[in-house]
């Protein structure tokens, strides 16, 4: 009866030293997925300001910053020419690190995407 209730003990204690270190590498697992998924959605607002430059001269910030699940206080966005006939939009976003624990010891990420678009002229149809 004795030996079953020291294995019993045993398991607690390394369950208790344990817990902590699962946790973490939960929150960590947890905290690169929503930097993946705003690494994500920084290149689609790249390829949403590409797209709208491409159709019409100054438009590409105001695309970019209409990208919901970013916050565009944290973007900046630079239009510019990639080549002939192309237009390139570079977006660079500072990614929030909020989980608890492991945001701190991460930093904020910068984040970059390029898009490269052929120029569309306004007189095609």
């Amino acid at each position: 009866m004795r030996r079953s209730q020291e294995a019993r003990g045993q398991a607690t204690v390394e369950l208790a030293l344990a817990l902590p270190v699962i946790v973490l590498a939960l929150l960590l697992c947890i905290q690169v997925a929503l930097v993946a998924r705003a690494q994500v959605l920084v290149v689609d607002a790249a390829r949403e300001g590409a797209r709208a430059e491409a159709v019409r001269a100054g438009s590409a910030a105001t695309a970019a910053h209409a990208t919901p699940g970013l916050d565009s206080g944290r973007m900046s966005v630079e239009a510019g020419g990639g080549g002939a006939d192309a237009v390139r939009v570079t977006v660079h976003y500072r990614a929030p690190t909020d989980v608890p624990l492991v945001g701190v010891l991460l930093g904020e990420p910068d984040l970059t995407a390029s898009v490269v678009m052929h120029s569309e002229d306004e007189g095609d149809g």
